[in-house]
């Protein structure tokens, strides 16, 4: 766990998942360290230090942006994907056009609004969605799927005879690649502050393979991580990507979701 301890320093969340290695590689390999408090915490805690203020900068979920009174997005980077992302499923037994029931990974508001737009908007289908925290059996049931996300896809997957990725369904629907989280900030950063914090990340981004030394999770070879970090996370916010973010906030908004 990553915890440093100094309120006078710029407080920055990060995801604590595999695809945010190289940010956090390239973060603590450089003298960023000497400026910042840095925490790794889970997409949803993230979200939530940076609307409670208790962060100043974070790796958070796309979907809370409408709920910021200010942002602003800094760098030039994100955690995307163009197709299939290998992290963002909906996993089932049964046909995905056939499921009555999901339950909803509560880490990443992104992933939960994705899959409602995902059935209700493309698919046209009405279901009854819970709370996988809430579910407690076999993951057997014909009729339902589980929405997860992050590392424990890699365990879980395998599991399942249906795996639909939510990345690449998005893209099937509008052509367009997807954005889960991108670095945010809920007040203006000095601009030197925010080239040296860009420099590090596109560092870390450059030594990705270098990055999996973070890693703690044994059950998760290095092949499959680096295959992951070079071939699922697309890390250029680049003008399709914002393109992408657009139409997905404009989903939201129009939808209250």
């Amino acid at each position: 766990m990553i915890n440093q301890e100094n309120t006078d320093k710029i407080r920055v969340s990060v995801v604590s998942y595999i695809n945010s290695f190289p940010f956090i590689y390239g973060i603590m390999n450089s003298a960023l360290m000497e400026k910042i408090v840095l925490t790794d915490d889970i997409p949803a805690v993230c979200a939530r230090k940076l609307i409670n203020n208790q962060a100043d900068l974070g790796l958070v979920p796309v979907a809370i942006l409408p709920l910021l009174p200010h942002y602003e997005i800094i760098g030039n980077y994100c955690i995307g994907a163009v197709g299939p992302v290998k992290t963002v499923l909906l996993l089932s037994q049964d046909n995905p056009h056939h499921l009555h029931t999901i339950y909803l990974d509560s880490e990443s508001r992104t992933s939960v609004q994705l899959i409602r737009i995902i059935v209700n908007e493309f698919w046209k289908k009405e279901v009854i969605w819970k709370d996988l925290a809430d579910y407690s059996g076999n993951y057997d049931e014909l009729g339902t799927g589980f929405v997860m996300i992050g590392d424990k896809t890699f365990i879980h997957a395998p599991k399942f005879r249906f795996v639909t990725d939510l990345a690449g369904e998005w893209q099937n629907q509008t052509s367009l690649p997807f954005v889960f989280a991108c670095w945010v900030a809920n007040k203006k950063l000095p601009d030197s502050f925010v080239s040296e914090f860009n420099q590090a990340i596109e560092t870390g981004i450059y030594n990705r393979k270098d990055s999996i030394v973070l890693s703690k999770n044994t059950a998760i070879s290095n092949e499959v991580m680096i295959d992951y970090l070079e071939n699922s996370i697309s890390y250029d916010f680049d003008d399709k990507k914002r393109e992408a973010l657009d139409l997905f906030l404009g989903y939201l908004k129009a939808k209250r979701l």
